[in-house]
């Protein structure tokens, strides 16, 4: 017996369908692209960056593997961002080339398509596991309070915070995110787990921006996840933990004609309310 069909199922037109010989030619010219900025994130810290409607974004592993928690917003409308569970609905709870991630309502469009990704190859493991989560939440400084009766202040939400404040945003612009090099899945008890990230030197994560984007990213504490980082036998895992690289550039404008920006969600939002009537007589 094969598996259940998706719930979530497009008509043919709809913004879901993906050009794929579009992001095929941003992904395969490399030569025609024009790198505009690059940078990397030490360990258990974060950092946040605009990528311009219209370019492309890589993030590496240049020393080896390490998990990245990332968000995103519509970098002129932070109440835009991405919401990880109707991503999950639409795309999938672990993301590859051609998906998409979806912003919040009432917007629902896409932020960013994924051109490239090394790690496609990993499919899904012996354990039902498999990279680029969206299942998982961020780790956060909160859940290790209840965890381990302590503080610690490097934990990614904390420090998805202080990459955000240049911005002008806060702990409450945080939101959940996708686990970029981490491998997770829910084993029997559908309970969540993660893995050692099976990147190497030189992995990478590539997305198109699909409006102006706000990102950010943190270097998460528990490095590749391949020391517990709670529980009875964990201990610090900072001899795993190791730099990610960010790296932003301009395509070639010929391989962008015809390309714009996905509008919001046609849908008018009344809800089913009609509008107040003005009363009768009344001024204005």
């Amino acid at each position: 017996m094969g598996s259940p069909a998706a719930s979530y199922q497009p008509t043919v037109g709809s913004v879901m369908d993906v050009d794929r010989d579009f992001y095929d030619r941003l992904a395969q010219h490399t030569e025609s692209r024009t790198l505009v900025e690059r940078f990397v994130i030490p360990i258990r810290s974060g950092r946040a960056w605009e990528v311009p409607a219209g370019w492309l974004c890589r993030v590496s592993t240049p020393e080896g593997p390490q998990c990245g928690d990332f968000n995103v917003w519509n970098r002129h409308n932070p109440r835009e961002r991405l919401w990880a569970s109707r991503t999950r609905q639409l795309q999938s709870a672990h993301v590859t080339q051609y998906d998409r991630l979806w912003s919040t309502l009432p917007h629902l469009r896409p932020l960013l398509t994924i051109t490239a990704d090394s790690l496609e190859w990993y499919g899904v493991d012996s354990d039902g596991a498999r990279v680029h989560d969206l299942l998982g939440s961020r780790c956060d400084p909160y859940v290790n309070r209840i965890l381990t009766g302590e503080d610690f202040d490097f934990h990614c939400h904390s420090n998805l915070t202080r990459a955000v404040l240049p911005y002008g945003l806060t702990e409450f612009d945080v939101h959940d995110v996708l686990n970029i090099f981490t491998c997770t899945g829910l084993n029997d008890r559908d309970e969540y787990y993660m893995k050692p990230s099976p990147a190497e030197a030189g992995d990478f994560f590539e997305f198109f921006a699909e409006q102006d984007l706000l990102c950010a990213l943190s270097t998460c504490p528990a490095g590749d996840l391949s020391i517990p980082f709670w529980g009875p036998d964990a201990r610090d895992p900072i001899e795993v933990c190791r730099p990610l690289a960010v790296e932003v550039y301009r395509p070639a404008d010929e391989l962008t004609d015809g390309w714009s920006t996905p509008p919001i969600a046609a849908y008018r939002g009344l809800h089913g309310m009609a509008l107040p009537e003005r009363p009768t007589g009344q001024p204005g």
